[in-house]
């Protein structure tokens, strides 16, 4: 059995879309960011960024102590190994799917979630930053929409770098783009979508950039970005 410690935010489904496609035994173990509840000592324990997603799995491949991890990539590399599934044994077929995983982890997530930030959550508008976020968010799809030309998905067969990325694409409206002017993206995202692993992963997921998100309290968002570095004791 595998514990999913989530929330349905685009890191927190890019594991749970690796967990329905390899139909992997597990539970949703809810972590509430907007109540903090990622700060709890038993969380930290082993997810040590207080941040979702993390997991615990109490049947790892060498039979031992059960394995807990932190970081959605790792996630993502860690049950492809588990499952012998969407990431290749060949050498160099490896090294694709893996350098657009950390193209995801490094620059997708970072810069789209900063253009949401800005545009949602901020308190209030800051002009330049939504420029900046949105120009970048722009140039990243326009990576990944040339990647995409002649090609089904991003690195072979489908693999975790499409579930890393694909969550990180389903907002795209909140963060000011539009599909059309991607148009092998489109088409790739249009693809997964009706995969029925993403369906199910996707079935009770509510808009991130909700109107309830956009009227977002003091206190949650002060739980989610107000918090500062504690030093070590």
């Amino acid at each position: 059995m595998i514990e999913l410690y989530y929330w349905a935010t685009p890191n927190g489904l890019k594991p749970r879309l690796m967990l329905e496609e390899t139909g992997l035994d597990y539970r949703i173990v809810p972590v509430d960011i907007g109540k903090g509840e990622q700060f709890r000592p038993e969380f930290l324990a082993f997810a040590p960024n207080n941040r979702i997603p993390a997991l615990i799995d109490h049947a790892p491949a060498d039979g031992g102590e059960p394995v807990r991890l932190f970081e959605s990539g790792a996630l993502l590399q860690y049950l492809a190994e588990k499952t012998g599934r969407f990431l290749p044994a060949d050498l160099r077929e490896r090294m694709e799917v893996m350098q657009w995983l950390f193209w995801q982890v490094g620059g997708l997530g970072p810069m789209a979630g900063q253009n949401g930030h800005f545009r949602v959550y901020a308190p209030e508008a800051v002009p330049y930053a939504i420029e900046r976020y949105t120009r970048e968010t722009a140039r990243l799809y326009g990576v990944l929409d040339k990647r995409l030309a002649g090609r089904e998905f991003i690195a072979g067969d489908y693999s975790i770098a499409d579930m890393a990325c694909y969550p990180w694409i389903v907002p795209h409206q909140a963060h000011g783009q539009n599909l059309d002017d991607f148009p092998n993206l489109r088409r790739w995202f249009d693809t997964i979508r009706e995969r029925p692993a993403t369906r199910r992963a996707y079935a009770e997921v509510k808009d991130a950039y909700s109107a309830a998100a956009r009227n977002i309290s003091a206190e949650s968002r002060q739980i989610l970005f107000g918090n500062s570095a504690k030093p070590a004791t």
